[in-house]
C-alpha cells in the first residue's frame, strides 16, 4: 500500500506529511512524498549555474530532504520530483503511477474557513481525483497520536454509500479502529415523507441507520467493534457539532452525485461540514477505481 503526500515546503505541507505518517503507521503503507514543479523548470545541470530553474528545483530536492528528514524510522518513505504544467494533473498522474491507495494534502491555505482552509490545489483534487483524497485540518503536524483511534463513515441513502461504506470498513479492518455509522439528518431530509414531520424524518433515518449497522456488521469479524448514532439539527454544521471527537479520529465521506464515474466530487454537505470538523476527512469516489487508475 502507498499513500501519496502533495507536499510544499508550507505548514499545510507539514501538516499533511504527519497525517500521511500516521495513516501508514496504522495500515502498514509506505509514503510517497511527491513535490510538482512546472515542466520549464528543467533538472539542474541542463541550466547556465545559478539560474532560476536551477535553484528551484535544487529547492524542491531540498524540502523533499527534509520533508524526508522528519518521517520517524518505522515508516518507510521515498521522495519523487515531478514535471507538470498543473499541480493536481501532476500529482493524480504520480499516485496512479504508483498505484496509491490515496493521495494526502493539507488543507490550510485560502478557502474554507475553521479548520480547514482550502486552496486551489486540494479543492482541484476533492473534484477530480481518481483515487480517495485524505484532508489534514490545520495543526496536524502538532498532534501527538500516531495512530488512527477511530473511523467514522457518514452513511446516507444516495448512490454510492455501498462504496462508502465498504471502504470505511476496510479501512477499519486493516487499522483495528472501531467503526462509528453516523447518519445525519440534516443530510437526507427525503427520509421522512414530510420535510416538517421531524419524529417522522428520525423514524426513517433509525431504521436505515439499524440496517446500514446491520449490514457493517456482517461484513466485519465477529465481535468487530461498530457503533451507529443519529444527530440532527437545522443545519448539517448544527448537526456534526453534536457529535464527539477526539484527536486521532477520522471521517469518512463518500462524493456528491454530481461526479462522474471514478472520480471524487466534493459535495455541498460535506463541504459544510469541512467548516466545523477538525479531524481528517477522506473523500470516496463514486465508484472503484478502473484498472490503470490507482488502487
Amino acid at each position: 500500500m502507498r499513500l501519496v503526500v502533495g507536499y510544499l515546503a508550507t505548514s499545510g505541507g507539514a501538516d499533511a506529511l504527519a497525517l500521511a505518517v500516521r495513516f501508514a503507521r496504522t495500515l502498514g503503507a509506505d509514503v510517497e512524498v511527491c513535490i510538482v514543479l512546472p515542466p520549464d523548470t528543467v533538472l539542474p545541470g541542463l541550466v547556465p549555474k545559478g539560474g532560476y530553474e536551477e535553484v528551484l528545483a535544487e529547492q524542491a530536492k531540498g524540502w523533499l530532504d527534509e520533508a524526508l528528514a522528519t518521517v520517524p524510522d518505522d515508516v518507510v518513505a521515498h521522495s519523487h520530483l515531478s514535471f507538470d504544467e498543473s499541480f493536481t494533473d501532476g500529482l493524480i498522474r504520480e499516485a496512479v503511477r504508483l498505484e496509491a491507495s490515496a493521495i494526502v494534502v493539507g488543507g490550510s491555505g485560502g478557502g474554507l474557513a475553521g479548520s480547514y482552509s482550502l486552496g486551489s490545489v486540494v479543492n482541484e483534487l476533492l473534484h477530480s481525483s481518481p483515487v480517495p483524497v485524505v484532508v489534514a485540518p490545520r495543526g496536524t503536524r502538532d498532534s501527538s497520536i500516531d495512530r488512527i483511534r477511530e473511523v467514522t463513515c457518514a452513511i446516507g441513502r444516495r448512490e454510492g454509500a455501498d462504496l462508502l461504506l465498504d471502504s470505511a470498513v476496510r479501512l477499519s479492518q486493516a487499522s483495528g479502529a472501531p467503526l462509528r455509522l453516523v447518519s445525519l439528518v440534516a443530510l437526507d431530509p427525503t427520509f421522512g415523507s414530510l420535510r416538517s414531520d421531524d419524529d417522522a424524518v428520525r423514524e426513517r433515518a433509525l431504521k436505515h441507520a439499524r440496517q446500514t449497522v446491520e449490514k457493517a456488521k456482517r461484513e466485519l469479524p465477529e465481535g468487530f467493534p461498530v457503533t451507529s448514532t443519529i444527530v440532527n439539527g437545522p443545519t448539517v454544521e448544527a448537526a456534526v457539532k453534536k457529535l464527539e471527537w477526539h484527536d486521532g479520529d477520522v471521517i469518512m465521506v463518500g462524493s456528491s452525485r454530481l461526479s462522474a464515474p471514478r472520480r471524487i466530487f466534493l459535495g455541498s454537505t460535506a463541504a459544510k461540514m469541512l467548516r466545523v470538523l477538525d479531524v481528517p476527512m477522506v473523500v470516496v469516489p463514486r465508484d472503484e477505481p478502473a484498472d490503470g487508475e490507482g488502487r
